[in-house]
């Protein structure tokens, strides 16, 4: 088999993920920290420099027909859920713990837990979010169904389904069309596919 960037069937199965669909598409030049508490629907990509990490006691579920690009960063300490049909642009982070900014608490990975405030918190991604390239995602936000968030934004809060969202924090713009879930159905129907479920 010809040498590409992205692992071979037997090279993802080396990993140890807790669990992956098949067309599991992983670049050699990502960094996967903690796979054992990774779960990857199938048609998956991820892109060169993507960093997946949970921790030492999170999880990050990922559905079907995902596409995570170059750069993007995902911290999952507090869990992160992304279902099927989204996609995550370069360079997008999506944060499960923060830092109590205040001054009331030492700050860093590098201080005893008993120094410092910080929150945790899961982040969910609903079928068909999409995300901007250098978005941020803080904990605690859910994107719903359907969300589109342009680039450059910083999301704060949960986002109602089926909006297009954008600024620093990211606020609603407009709706965003249903007619992709036609086009769904359409797909599902030509491959056979069914609908997945999330962290199995």
């Amino acid at each position: 088999m010809a040498h590409t960037s992205f692992l071979t069937e037997s090279e993802v199965e080396d990993l140890g993920l807790g669990g992956h669909g098949h067309t599991v598409l992983i670049s050699r030049f990502a960094s996967i920290h903690h796979p054992e508490r990774i779960h990857l629907g199938s048609h998956v990509r991820m892109d060169d420099f993507v960093v997946l990490s949970t921790g030492d006691s999170g999880r990050i579920d990922i559905g079907s027909h995902v596409h995570i690009a170059a750069f993007a960063a995902l911290f999952g300490r507090g869990g992160i859920t992304i279902e099927s049909y989204a996609n995550l642009s370069a360079r997008v982070s999506v944060f499960t713990t923060n830092d109590d900014y205040s001054g009331a608490h030492l700050t860093n990975p590098m201080v005893p837990a008993e120094y410092t405030g910080v929150d945790i918190a899961p982040v969910t991604l609903r079928t068909h979010a999409l995300i901007g390239a250098h978005s941020v995602i803080l904990p605690g936000v859910c994107i719903n169904e359907g969300v589109a968030v342009g680039a450059l934004n910083l999301v704060d809060r949960s986002l109602e389904a089926w909006g297009i969202y954008a600024g620093i924090p990211a606020k609603f713009l407009k709706a965003r069309s249903r007619a992709l879930l036609s086009l769904e159905q359409k797909h599902r129907a030509a491959t056979g596919d069914s609908v997945d479920a999330v962290g199995d």
